[in-house]
């Protein structure tokens, strides 16, 4: 895996294909759609969310495919065009997406 390989990936694995969606600040299990660098398709990734500014901010620290070991990552979730953008009614501490997929991309570290 290098960095900047990415992969569509399903943002919460127990909301797939719903819409909207709604994340919480706190961990999270996502579910790739396809493959990213040597993990397959359905591999989960777990990470966590924050939701405090007007985008969500996903990343990734470890990958489990459906037939190998936990191995560890360092990916973030994204979507062009402001499209991880909170809609205005979210709560505090919760995120209301329009989309539930997003992009991830391998990164070096997060910033």
């Amino acid at each position: 895996m290098h960095v900047s390989d990415s992969a569509d990936v399903q943002l919460d694995a127990n909301q797939i294909d719903a819409s909207p969606i709604t994340l919480y600040d706190g961990p999270v299990e996502s579910y790739l759609d396809g493959s990213l660098g040597t993990l397959g398709s359905g591999t989960r990734l777990y990470g966590r969310v924050w939701t405090s500014g007007p985008l969500v901010v996903v990343r990734y620290y470890e990958a489990k495919p459906p037939d190998g070991d936990t191995v560890p990552i360092c990916a973030v979730a994204r979507l062009g065009d402001g499209q991880l953008r909170k809609r205005p009614e979210s709560k505090p501490g919760t995120a209301i997406l329009d989309y539930p997929g997003a992009s991830v991309f391998v990164v070096d570290s997060f910033r």
